[in-house]
């Protein structure tokens, strides 16, 4: 039995749970979301707590974790959200929000045009923080993830766009001729 799949998920107050053969719906303060299992995984209510459980099968029981952990998200996200935050650093890269898009400027001779999914607010401060928030956790990571592969940070100058608080590794430059 795994030990993430045993831990039953506390539903804070205001979150509604349906569960259907293989589907759970969560509603709640943030919006909705409906959540498919991993086969094998079934889950019930109890005492108000999500218990997650599976079948004796070997090919079920690694998939326990994971319906758990994927049920828990769904109800952080209706109940709190989720967010990644985002710093660009360079001379002249910015961005901005332009309706349901973000432009932008990471050098290139052009500004990069991203439209945002439905789902996914963007904030930026500053014009070089931008947080990303959402209720999905993996289309929030997705749409983050996106956005800093526009222009990956560089390892010798360390300018583009990165997670705030990744730690780059620097490398040397050339040596000069002497």
């Amino acid at each position: 039995m795994s030990r993430i799949g045993k831990k039953p998920i506390p539903v804070p107050k205001g979150v509604q749970v349906t569960l259907k053969d293989g589907l759970v719906e969560v509603k709640g303060p943030k919006g909705q979301l409906s959540q498919p299992l991993p086969p094998g995984v079934t889950v019930a209510l109890e005492d108000g707590q999500i218990v997650a459980s599976v079948g004796e099968a070997r090919e079920q029981r690694k998939f326990h974790g994971l319906g758990r952990t994927l049920v828990a998200n769904a109800v952080q996200g209706v109940s709190e959200g989720f967010k990644r935050e985002l710093d660009i650093v360079g001379v002249g890269y910015r961005a901005e929000v332009k309706g349901r898009d973000v432009h932008f400027a990471l050098g290139y001779s052009h500004p990069v045009v991203f439209p945002l999914p439905t789902g996914i607010d963007v904030a930026i401060e500053k014009q070089t923080h931008v947080t990303v928030t959402g209720i999905d956790k993996q289309l929030v990571g997705q749409v983050a993830a996106n956005m800093r592969s526009l222009r990956k940070p560089d390892p010798y100058k360390q300018k583009g766009v990165r997670f705030t608080g990744e730690v780059l590794k620097k490398k040397a430059g050339k040596a000069g001729a002497k």
